[in-house]
């Protein structure tokens, strides 16, 4: 949504897809998992009342809306892609099969993954988290406003620390908010890192892709 209160900015979607389409022509496979929270947030909409499955679900169509808006932008760049929804929606998404998306990734294609993980209760977080694991993904890169995880918010305390490298133990125990503890969990038991940037500076992307040290790495 860039500087706006709601909803999506066509140059906040430009210059992603401008970093996905980077290291897409650097031969890297690429899976996305979007949230939604510029459009509806269902935590939010569950704490005033809602049910909070029929906020969740709200949510996790919210996400589908965000990736077809990726999907537009990026295939107007000439990336190949293809979208795949774990809630099915079979006019605008592929259902979410992993052996398929699996193919997908061989052939080249950036697979967008929308809808979460399908179920209520789970947020982008643990989904980013569990189709990693599903596609044998390397690392998990999470894009932020700020350059890493801090001691405390950085936007609000002068006096934030920093970390370049972090453990999955102490991101827990100190409830760094790096992902939510499900998520995070998940990437500790199967070893899988976590790379978590400024989503918003230029070149973040094929910076960590090509081995510098960019933001804080969990693990």
């Amino acid at each position: 949504m860039g500087e706006q209160a709601y909803g999506l900015d066509t140059g906040v979607l430009d210059s992603i897809s401008n970093e996905i389409k980077e290291i897409h022509n650097l031969g890297v496979e690429v899976a996305i998992v979007i949230g939604g929270g510029n459009i509806f947030r269902g935590v939010a909409a569950s704490a005033n009342g809602m049910d909070r499955a029929t906020a969740d679900y709200m949510g996790m169509l919210a996400t589908v809306i965000n990736a077809m808006a990726l999907q537009d932008s990026l295939e107007k760049k000439n990336v190949f892609t293809r979208l795949m929804s774990a809630i099915e929606i079979k006019e605008i998404a592929e259902p979410y099969i992993r052996r398929r998306a699996m193919r997908h990734l061989e052939k080249g294609r950036v697979v967008i993954f929308a809808a979460g993980t399908g179920n209520p209760y789970f947020t982008t977080d643990t989904a980013a988290s569990l189709r990693a694991m599903e596609i044998h993904a390397e690392v998990i890169l999470k894009g932020t406003k700020v350059d890493g995880v801090y001691n405390k918010d950085p936007l609000k305390e002068k006096d934030a620390k920093k970390y370049n490298t972090l453990s999955y133990i102490k991101a827990l125990k100190d409830n760094l908010k790096v992902m939510d503890a499900t998520a995070i969990s998940l990437c500790m038991d199967n070893k899988l890192p976590i790379i978590v940037f400024n989503l918003k500076k230029s070149g973040n992307i094929k910076r960590i892709v090509k081995g510098e040290k960019v933001g804080t790495i969990v693990q």
